[in-house]
């Protein structure tokens, strides 16, 4: 997602985006920095939140949620976590507020990690897509 979001600003010239700092400096109640000090901060939750979520695409192939829906899936809830986080704490805008332009970045780039992150989670997998996996005598998915 980031390379994308870099070769998509070489185009647009769009800024970066601190909101990611402005939303961990309010969740951790930080006090508040200039955005020229917020790096280290953006880093964290930016990749942070990546790899909690690609943990959470990893159980979803793990319980038969593969391939293309599943990934599609999960970019809904890439992006209900972000939007949820930004907007609890007063960071960000409701997306249907934002430019047209920037709603469809949005959807791109977190297109491209929710599938990214899919085919990564599924081939790390055994098994065929949308197949339950099966392991030490049990199916994943299967009703106990």
């Amino acid at each position: 997602m980031t390379l994308a979001e870099k070769i998509e600003q070489q185009f647009t010239k769009r800024p970066n985006s601190y909101v990611p700092a402005h939303t961990l400096e309010r969740l951790l109640g930080l006090p508040q920095k200039p955005d020229s000090e917020r790096l280290g901060l953006n880093w964290t939750m930016h990749w942070g939140q990546g790899i909690l979520m690609g943990a959470v695409r990893g159980l979803m192939a793990a319980n038969g949620l593969r391939g293309p829906v599943g990934s599609f899936l999960f970019m809904n809830l890439r992006l209900l976590a972000d939007q949820t986080q930004e907007n609890m704490t007063g960071v960000g805008a409701l997306p249907w507020t934002w430019p047209k332009d920037e709603q469809a970045l949005d959807l791109l780039h977190k297109g491209v990690y929710a599938f990214t992150t899919g085919l990564v989670a599924d081939a790390l997998l055994e098994g065929p897509d949308q197949t339950p996996v099966e392991r030490e005598g049990w199916t994943v998915g299967e009703k106990a």
